[in-house]
């Protein structure tokens, strides 16, 4: 075999080699398999069995129930072959106690005769069915020589199938990559092994493929357990390389005095949380440590994370260097500085914006401003990427909404400046287990208190058929002033017709409630437009803003005191929250109407009822996970989120967060992997396909 290119160990080559080398899989089963992303030795290593069936030895079929599996040793009696077309052909058997048929569809008379001749004693193995009074196997699934017994597992692993793929030929293959693994040197941490009773790794991947019981088919089971681990662990040793080498990049050490914090706080009306003060703490000792700073600052709706931002960005200017806030659309960056006006009036600091509306001379005063240091904080859209944005001394990049810029935009935005720290900020709670998975390379403060005056926002659920007294009541609320979002379904077909559902509510609402009292904003409106329909809600000039998902996160309207969402049974648990975290931000009682059309599924009516009961962000992320799984939350593609073949991300959170620490403290230990239990970890690199991992290390 000749070596690869890529430098993976000898001994682990076996298993990257073609799927075909294994018995039974020829190049047909090999094309249907890899739809499944069975492409070698290794993926059928980790493709273990989803159940299992009890074939164990019984003397007698009888007294088992209808639909079981019965394994039984036989004499084989009477074959009645069938005299027409499209009956079955039927073979009369005998067990200790009693007689039964085999049944035959479309079988060829003389391979059965041979397969269980007459007056010869036979296993067989199947699902025992009756039929008109008399109990049958239809197509047993063993028929064998009483010498060959042996070969049926008294407990059968039964596999996940692919179009055209038995279960005999993955029993087969899986076998046969069993025979290829090779022993390999122990990665798990000795002590952590120990505590768990973690089998080594090949008998745990032996284990796993020959189940005893259905108890070892739990993600609980040790064999199955060690295995998520291992994907965990190389998953998180991948993202620890990550963050050791942000961290050895050149760092700057920038220490505010806290003059224009004190500034900042003094002249608040409220005391920021325990949580916000905590955050802001490790953000500036961050700053000051000499390191590069990789932080995700993580806070619900309405948590403060705004506040914490601010303090932050003046840890910059007091060092004499400017930071920058970066939002992903317009009207969030332009929310964002209306936000922090104020604030940078009381530090007396010099607070800019720059987005692609900026054109020509303005624009170049801006970008001189900024190279001069006299604009001290910039808020922006992406248009601070671009080429001609130069910084004086860029100190402090945040970025807001996470999940909206890539990984390798946030380390664009880190190279504007001179190793500039990066704070990235996201409302949407994300649970532990994908917070882990998904921002492990860097460190997480979390606000997970609410300021003091923020009353909860009442929420009902309400038939689309009682549209009429919503409208009504709506009406009442506009007339006293109050102002209220009406959030448009998410329709199937295309953002075409979710487009005219919105078009279609601003229409019947304007004709209910009043010309010029009823605005609409939409995906689909140029940027001025949408920012302008925005501007008169805030100003109060239209008191309705009927809308599709586009005010979903960031917008701040604190007279805002409804929120009616339309087709609610069609959004996301974590879209439904963020939605409903746009009113309950003034003093007036707030009230979140979920409108559904009836009958609503289970799972419609759980995720309703979840937003009644709660309005704890993080809870309600937990649930959503719980029911749409770890691809559906973040939406996979865009998440950079890993596929696991073992690993279970809903139910295996704790194997995670036990796979961070211990991945961190691996690297605190021996940071070149150059120790007897690194060498094993590279080796599990290259079998888990880091990649990545692996050319950290080569630069590291």
């Amino acid at each position: 075999m000749t070596r690869p290119a890529t430098g993976r160990p000898e001994l682990l080559w076996p298993l990257f080699g073609d799927l075909a080398s294994l018995d039974g899989i020829g190049p047909k089963t090999r094309a249907l398999l890899e739809p499944a992303g069975i492409t070698r030795p290794r993926d059928m290593l980790f493709t273990l069995p989803v159940s299992g069936i009890d074939r164990s030895y019984r003397p007698t079929i009888r007294g088992v129930p209808a639909g079981e599996v019965a394994t039984v040793e036989v004499e084989v009696g009477l074959h009645q072959p069938s005299r027409a077309k499209g009956k079955p052909y039927r073979v009369t058997v005998q067990d200790a106690e009693t007689a039964f048929q085999l049944v035959f569809f479309h079988a060829r008379g003389d391979y059965l005769t041979k397969l269980l001749p007459s007056g010869q004693r036979r296993i067989v193995s199947g699902k025992v069915e009756i039929f008109d009074g008399i109990a049958q196997i239809v197509h047993p699934d063993h028929v064998l020589p009483l010498g060959e017994a042996a070969t049926i597992p008294a407990f059968e692993p039964v596999y996940p199938l692919h179009a055209g793929v038995t279960q005999r030929v993955m029993w087969r293959a899986t076998r046969a990559a069993l025979d290829l693994a090779p022993p390999l040197a122990e990665w798990i941490d000795p002590a952590l092994k120990a505590r768990e009773g973690w089998p080594d790794w090949r008998a745990a991947l032996a284990g796993a493929h020959a189940p005893q019981a259905l108890t070892d088919l739990a993600p609980t089971d040790p064999a199955r357990q060690r295995l998520a681990y291992d994907e965990f662990f190389a998953h998180q040793v991948t993202l620890a390389l990550a963050r050791a080498t942000a961290r050895r990049g050149k760092g700057r050490t920038t220490v505010g005095a806290g003059r224009l914090r004190a500034r900042v706080l003094t002249a608040l009306p409220y005391q920021p949380t325990g949580a916000q003060s905590r955050a802001a703490d490790e953000i500036a000792a961050d700053m000051a440590s000499g390191q590069r700073m990789n932080r995700l600052l993580q806070g619900d709706v309405g948590s403060g994370k705004t506040l914490v931002a601010f303090l932050s960005l003046l840890v910059a200017v007091e060092a004499g260097g400017q930071g920058v806030m970066m939002a992903p659309t317009e009207i969030l960056a332009r929310q964002h500085l209306e936000g922090l006006r104020p604030l940078a009036e009381q530090a007396g600091v010099v607070l800019d914006i720059l987005t692609g509306r900026d054109k020509g001379g303005e624009r170049m005063a801006k970008l001189s401003a900024l190279a001069r240091g006299d604009i001290q904080i910039l808020v922006g859209t992406h248009a601070v990427f671009q080429k001609d944005v130069v910084f004086h001394d860029l100190r402090l990049a945040v970025i807001d909404e996470q999940h909206r810029f890539g990984v390798a935009q946030r380390m664009e935005l880190g190279a504007k400046g001179a190793a500039a720290d990066v704070l990235v900020m996201t409302a949407t709670p994300i649970p532990r287990s994908l917070a882990l998975a998904q921002y492990g390379d860097m460190d997480v403060s979390v606000l997970d208190e609410k300021p003091a005056g923020r009353s909860p926002v009442q929420t009902a659920l309400v038939a689309a058929d009682r549209i009429d007294e919503v409208v009504a009541r709506l009406r009442r609320a506009v007339a006293e002033g109050r102002q209220a979002y009406w959030v448009c379904p998410l329709v199937e077909e295309s953002e075409v017709s979710t487009l005219t559902a919105a078009e279609d509510r601003f229409v019947r609402l304007r004709a209910a409630i009043g010309e010029g009292v009823v605005g609409l904003v939409h995906g689909q409106l140029p940027p001025a437009e949408k920012d302008a329909a925005m501007a008169r809600f805030v100003g109060g000039q239209t008191q309705v803003l009927v809308a599709t998902t586009v005010i979903e996160v960031g917008v701040n309207v604190p007279n805002a005191s409804i929120m009616v969402i339309e087709g609610a049974e069609s959004f996301g648990l974590a879209q439904l929250h963020q939605l409903r975290g746009r009113v309950g931000r003034g003093a007036a009682q707030s009230t979140c109407l979920l409108m559904y059309q009836p009958p609503l599924s289970e799972s419609g009516r759980r995720r309703l009822e979840i937003l009644r009961e709660t309005e704890d962000g993080f809870r309600i992320s937990e649930e959503d996970l719980a029911m749409r799984g770890a691809g559906d939350v973040i939406g996979t593609a865009q998440s950079g989120l890993p596929r696991f073949r073992i690993a279970d991300l809903e139910r295996q959170a704790a194997l995670m967060a036990l796979a961070q620490s211990d991945a961190r403290k691996l690297l605190l230990d021996d940071p070149t992997l150059a120790t007897a239990r690194g060498a094993a970890v590279r080796v599990l690199l290259w079998l888990m396909e880091q990649d990545k991992a692996i050319r950290l290390i080569s630069v590291g």
